[in-house]
């Protein structure tokens, strides 16, 4: 894996390692097993001569992640740029102090729950006031680019079966339900502003959460599947929701603010490079993304593999 060794610290530190990095697409070319990264098909550090240094580039401990940060690392080598690949770092506890510290340049984040790690009381709804808040809120030397119509949401999910038998279409529903409701779900839910106080406070819902640490991945959708848990928190580009038949409960009150894919950048971002971006997010749609996920996660091919080839259709290398 292309991790530095500090990193595996912070990891173990926070308790983020484990699972998190052995089932949440350690390798993107097989999410379900430890092994290839996937990232590094392209090599780490190639793309001809850096216009302006090396461009460091990472990815949250979760294969989509590391997909939409492919993307990105692509068209910048097709600038010219020099790419360091640092994927599969981990939570946002621990990438977004890298940012702020100068150690990465770019990462895909999304729109809500990176102004929620800023300001947990914002009141921003829409993609677009998320974005201008963002302006106002992420530290100096830190800015967002333009975000694209994909998007990855955290989600209460259940299961077709549970969601008949307690005749359920939107979060509210599950007050109704008599049962210890649980969710599957990372540890940080917990302490999410969506999470078991967000849904008390916003629907009247009681629900605990049982940290499965994978960021919504095999080991998530298991739980939910063998009955240990009712609900998942499943990214809502993740083609195992249509897999498995589940229902994504509605959200008519935005507990769960817009989660577009929208990209974190330094100020080594330049002018030229951030257009190379914009391009790719002008052209990733949210089908686009459950399309590369399906590859990852069907189709077990690297990150990548998957990145050239969607930018090859694209036109954009």
């Amino acid at each position: 894996m292309t991790h530095h060794s500090t990193r595996r610290h912070l990891l173990g530190a926070l308790g983020l390692g484990g699972i998190a990095l052995g089932a949440a697409a350690c390798g993107s070319s097989d999410p379900f097993e430890e092994g290839d990264t996937g990232g590094g098909g392209s090599g780490s550090d190639g793309g001809g001569e850096s216009g302006g240094g090396t461009i460091a580039i990472g990815s949250q401990a979760y294969y989509s992640n590391e997909i939409i940060a492919e993307l990105f690392a692509q068209v910048l080598e097709g600038e010219g740029l020099t790419v360091d690949r640092q994927y599969q770092i981990g939570q946002r506890e621990v990438y977004m102090p890298e940012l702020e510290e100068g150690a990465l340049d770019l990462l895909p984040e999304y729109l809500g729950n990176l102004l929620q790690h800023y300001d947990p009381e914002a009141q921003a709804a829409s993609p677009e006031e998320i974005s201008s808040a963002l302006g106002e809120a992420l530290p100096d030397g830190l800015r967002v680019l333009s975000f694209a119509e994909a998007s990855d949401q955290d989600s209460y999910t259940t299961t077709a079966e549970f969601a008949q038998t307690h005749s359920l279409t939107a979060i509210g529903d599950l007050a109704g339900v008599d049962e210890d409701l649980r969710i599957a779900a990372n540890s940080e839910f917990e302490v999410r502003p969506y999470g078991s106080e967000g849904v008390k406070e916003v629907y009247g819902v009681d629900v605990s959460v049982v940290p499965v640490e994978d960021s919504g991945g095999p080991l998530t959708v298991q739980a939910l599947l063998d009955g240990d848990v009712q609900l998942a928190n499943i990214y809502t580009a993740d083609p195992t929701i249509a897999q498995n038949d589940l229902v994504v409960l509605e959200d008519p009150e935005s507990l769960i603010l817009p989660q577009n894919v929208v990209p974190v950048v330094s100020e080594k971002i330049d002018d030229a490079a951030a257009a190379a971006i914009d391009a790719v997010l002008a052209e990733l749609s949210a089908a686009d993304l459950v399309e590369l996920n399906r590859q990852s996660v069907e189709d077990q091919r690297s990150s990548a593999d998957i990145a050239t080839d969607w930018l090859t259709e694209k036109g954009l290398v």
